[in-house]
């Protein structure tokens, strides 16, 4: 359900307060969410993964403490963290990338899905018709 305008000026107030209180904290927040991830996450992600597969297969060809390819499954786990951290970055990163839309709230840089904008259009419909 969007704000009216008057939430939507009392929230717009409060954000100018939060600016004029403290400029270094509001650029923090407010760049926290739309910074796309850096290349450099996604290659530590890449290195860890290769880390890994190297470890996994050095550890095959290891003795094996107690019966437990430990090297080995060291590897798996440095590989398992790579993946996770470069898909996840990859894909924090293709939603940055998309255009911003005006989600009809009068903030510009708010990106609404499909759903959400043909949801808010028939809510809007409704109470027009009424």
């Amino acid at each position: 359900m969007p704000l009216s305008e008057h939430e939507q000026r009392l929230l717009d107030q409060i954000e100018r307060a939060l600016y004029a209180e403290d400029p270094k904290f509001a650029s923090t927040v407010r760049g926290a969410k739309l910074r796309r991830p850096s290349r450099r996450r996604r290659i530590q992600g890449i290195a860890l993964f290769v880390l890994g597969v190297a470890l996994l297969v050095t550890g095959v060809m290891l003795p094996k403490l107690a019966g437990i390819p430990v090297v080995s499954i060291v590897g798996f786990l440095f590989m398992f963290l790579g993946a996770l951290l470069t898909l996840t970055t990859m894909r924090r990163g293709d939603q940055a990338e998309e255009p911003a839309e005006d989600g009809g709230g009068g903030r510009p840089g708010r990106t609404r899905s499909s759903f959400s904008q043909r949801m808010e259009e028939r809510f809007r419909r409704r109470f027009e018709d009424e």
